[in-house]
């Protein structure tokens, strides 16, 4: 069995990415991506924690979490898709003025 720690590093890893994911890009798709990411970096940690401690409270917490992450997903792309048709475009730079 794989200890629990290999999972909290991996955790660790994949949040570090998912910041920097937000951090560099631009384009609004791949920071909704990167926060995607971030969101399943810590329902791995809920998970590793929950197997050293042997309780099942972490792994019904990450239910909870996936589900608000699809509703974001879906609230994202829709917001996504509507700046596009405005601007046909979908990089930060272009929106940053409040008028249309």
């Amino acid at each position: 069995m794989v200890p629990y720690e290999y999972y909290i590093a991996l955790s660790g890893l994949l949040m570090v990415l998912g910041l920097v994911g937000v951090i560099v890009r631009r384009n609004l798709i791949a920071m909704l991506l990167a926060t995607e990411l971030m969101l399943n970096a810590v329902n791995i940690a809920f998970v590793a924690f929950d197997m050293k401690i042997g309780d099942v409270s972490g792994q019904v917490f990450v239910f909870f979490i996936l589900t608000i992450a699809a509703a974001e997903a879906a609230i994202g792309l829709g917001l996504i898709m509507a700046i596009y048709r405005l601007r046909k475009d979908v990089n930060t730079d272009s929106i940053t003025e409040l008028k249309l």
